[in-house]
Formats: C-alpha cells, sequence, structure tokens
C-alpha cells in the first residue's frame, strides 16, 4: 500500500492531519501482512506507538472469496457424505465469523486488552507472556494503536544467542505460558507463528497480532484436561465418555468396534516417541477416529488443533528434546480439579437450592392454574402413538385365525356328535349331516 493511501486511510478514520495527531508518523511501514501494514509513530504526549493500518477494498475481496467457499462446501457436502462429519459448511462459517472479526479493528483491540488484562492479573511466577497495551483515542474500525515493542523474532536462533538469550528456556516458556492461555485463561492466541513472536531481553515472550483468538468455554477446558489426562493414563473407557461430551453426547453404534480403536491408539501412544506425541498430533488422530464412527467434531476444534501444530512447531525449532506433557501436565490436571473446587461446588449448590425453592414456590399456583384450564375446557390432549397400526392388523389377523378354527372345531365336533348318535336321514347306516359336516 502507497505512503499516501497509508497516511490517507489514518487521517480519514482519526478525522484530522497526521500532523495534528502525531508528533511523528513514520509513512513507510515497517512491518506488512495481506489485511494491513504497520507504522511507527510518536503521540504529542511522547508515547511511541505501532499504528496497524487496513488496506483499502480489502473487505470486499475476503468476501467475494467465502462466497466460493460456501459453493464449494455445499458441493462437497452432497457429493461426499463421509465427509459430512468435518461440518464443511460449519467450518466455513466458523472462518468467516473469524476473518470479519479480524478485519474489525475494533474487535481486535478487545481482544488486545482482554490478552493484556489476562497477564496483569496473573501474578504466578510462572508467567512469562508479554503483550502490548492499546490506545483507544487512535482506534476505530480500520486503524489500531498499540504501544511499540522492541524485540527478537522467535525464530532468529543466532539473534538470539548473539543477545545472550537461552534459546531452551525460551522454548520452555513459550510452552508454558501458551498452555496457560488455554487451560488457564480460556482465551488463546489462535495464530502463533514465528512472525507474531517476539522475544524480550527479560527473556520473556510478547505476543502480536490479535486478529485471530480462540475462546474456551470452562466445559470444553476440563473435557480436553480429561481427554489429555486419560490418554496418559491409558484409560479407554475414560477417553471414550470424554469424546462423547466432545460429540455433544452422540449416540456411538458401534461400541465394541470403537473401544478398539481407542485402545490401538493408547498402545501406539506408549511406544512411540515423546516428540511424536505433541498434543496436536493427538487431537488429530483422535478425529479420524470420532469421524469413523461417524461422530461429529466441533468447529472450534480444529482451530484449537491447528493454533497447537503452528506453536508446537515453534518450539520444536527452538529445542526439539523438550518433553511438551511434562509442561502441560499440571496445568491439565488444575482444569480438571476446577470442577472439585469447594468454594465453586458450595456455590452450585447454593444456586440450585435457590431454583428448587423458587419453583416449589411457584408449584401450588401453576398446579392451580392447571386445574383451572382442565376444568374450563381450555387444555386438549391429543394422543397419537406410532407404529401401532402394524400391531392392529396384526392382532386382527390373529382373531380371524382364530374364529376360523373354533368354526371347524365347532363342525367337526357336531358332525361327530351327528354320527354317534345316527341321527337322520341316514346313508349306508350312518347320519348324512354328519358326513357332510365332515
Amino acid at each position: 500500500m502507497p505512503a499516501g493511501i497509508a497516511k490517507e486511510v489514518v487521517e480519514t478514520e482519526l478525522k484530522d492531519s497526521v500532523d495534528n495527531l502525531f508528533a511523528w508518523f513514520d509513512a513507510t511501514p515497517f512491518a506488512s501482512a495481506s489485511m494491513a501494514q504497520v507504522h511507527q509513530a510518536i503521540s504529542l504526549t511522547g508515547d511511541r506507538m505501532a499504528l496497524k493500518v487496513q488496506r483499502p477494498g480489502i473487505q470486499d475481496i475476503i468476501l467475494e472469496d467465502i462466497k466460493v467457499m460456501y459453493s464449494i462446501a455445499h458441493v462437497l457436502e452432497r457429493r461426499i457424505p463421509s465427509i459430512q462429519s468435518f461440518d464443511p459448511v460449519g467450518l466455513v462459517q466458523n472462518f468467516e465469523t473469524s476473518i470479519l472479526k479480524e478485519l474489525d479493528f475494533i474487535h481486535e483491540s478487545i481482544n488486545v486488552q482482554r490478552f493484556y488484562n489476562n497477564l496483569e492479573l496473573d501474578k504466578g511466577l510462572d508467567q512469562f507472556a508479554h503483550g502490548p497495551k492499546v490506545f483507544l483515542e487512535f482506534t476505530t474500525g480500520k486503524v489500531l494503536a498499540m504501544t511499540m515493542i522492541n524485540g527478537i523474532k522467535i525464530d532468529k536462533i543466532s539473534e538470539l544467542e548473539d543477545a545472550g538469550i537461552d534459546k531452551n528456556i525460551i522454548a520452555r516458556r513459550l510452552a508454558i505460558s501458551y498452555y496457560k492461555q488455554i487451560f488457564e485463561y480460556g482465551f488463546f492466541h489462535a495464530d502463533p507463528h514465528p512472525g507474531n513472536l517476539l522475544v524480550l531481553p527479560n527473556s520473556h515472550i510478547c505476543y502480536l497480532d490479535f486478529g485471530m483468538m480462540g475462546s474456551i468455554l470452562p466445559r470444553d477446558i476440563e473435557i480436553f484436561g480429561q481427554l489429555f489426562l486419560s490418554i496418559i493414563n491409558k484409560d479407554v473407557h475414560k477417553i471414550i465418555k470424554v469424546l462423547q461430551k466432545l460429540s455433544n453426547n452422540a449416540t456411538i453404534k458401534n461400541m465394541r468396534g470403537l473401544e478398539y480403536d481407542i485402545n490401538e491408539f493408547v498402545e501406539k501412544y506408549y511406544v512411540r516417541e515423546i516428540h511424536e506425541n505433541e498434543l496436536s498430533t493427538v487431537l488429530l488422530e483422535l478425529k479420524d477416529i470420532i469421524i469413523d464412527h461417524g461422530l461429529k467434531v466441533p468447529t472450534h476444534f480444529y482451530l484449537f488443533a491447528r493454533s497447537l501444530i503452528t506453536i508446537e512447531g515453534v518450539i520444536e525449532k527452538l529445542d526439539p528434546s523438550l518433553e511438551q506433557f511434562d509442561i502441560v501436565r499440571p496445568y491439565l490436571l488444575k482444569s480438571v480439579a476446577k470442577k472439585y473446587d469447594p468454594i465453586k461446588m458450595t456455590k452450585n449448590l447454593l444456586n440450585s437450592l435457590y431454583e428448587v425453592n423458587k419453583y416449589m414456590e411457584e408449584f401450588p399456583n401453576d398446579l392451580k392454574n392447571a386445574i383451572a384450564k382442565i376444568n374450563s375446557g381450555q387444555i386438549k390432549v391429543d394422543i397419537s402413538h406410532k407404529g401401532i397400526d402394524p400391531m392392529v392388523h396384526s392382532i386382527q389377523r390373529v382373531a380371524k385365525q382364530l374364529v376360523s378354527t373354533f368354526i371347524i372345531v365347532a363342525l367337526i365336533i357336531g358332525s361327530s356328535l351327528f354320527i354317534i348318535s345316527q341321527i337322520g336321514p341316514l346313508w349306508g347306516g350312518i347320519s348324512a349331516i354328519g358326513i357332510i359336516g365332515f
């Protein structure tokens, strides 16, 4: 994007000239991407800022691409039934929601603030992450102003070594900071490639570009925690129960087949090298098992797996020998233990008691209203029995057969009595009526 156009976008969005807005504005970008580019600026109060400026017309281009993606997704669902477990249309919808949010810099500014607040509230000794702050007065839907942060890109190994920074420590701290985002904050950076990660002089990791973020509900955090712990403990039945939860308690048609596949997966997990058991690998292999057995994978599953693949690639480049499961285990245990927190359990119990008490207070009045409606004829009950017609036909057929049987038996017995009693007229000394009955 030419310098003049970037300057024009800033002035249009902030409704003033850059000379009036800033003490200094660099028209030449120091970073550029497909949707935006970043310029340096200094505010009138002396704050150094990074201004992210959106490319004009980029939204129209992306919307056209999304239309094509929807067309392809619908064709795939119609022509390849087995692919429906992937939910192609759902994936496109998820992508559309994500990319449109990424185009809205107000939304991204909220992500930046939320991420920053999570880090500020975390007073633990294992908090090694950093994030920029937002200058709201210089932020709009197409311009995002953040604190300017200098550091070394995390994949510049030689520069890290020249600065006296231990890349193995960085790898460990990166893993810790990322797993905390997932299993403690429930809000994680969904695009953690090397270009979005800086190493600061104190060996902390600074995250950049918050257009694509992932959120996990507390329930899902617990589910993923149980899943990974069950794999570590080789608990096949527990894994199946967790997968059912992940698939919204879908019915399992072939339980024995699923047990076999999960058991094979677990056994394979225990004989592989540790670096082959990364969380993303585990998720993707389980995804194949889920699909093979007709269970549905939630759409956020893919964003989670994709993010893990990216971060694990960065970590492996820094320290290939790092055992990531050993790092993530304490956070998995903590995520599952939250369910049994005495304070939380007491709070849930009190809420349940309140709901029961409220229900009991309202029950007499509800019952009175229901009886009044019944007496006034306002309530009508329609009962329909599905599948009763075949049963009725069967009963009718059996009844006809029974009647026929009784008639035949009666004829035989009656004819026998006519013959024994020699009731006339006789034919050859035998009752003619009796012979006709037979």
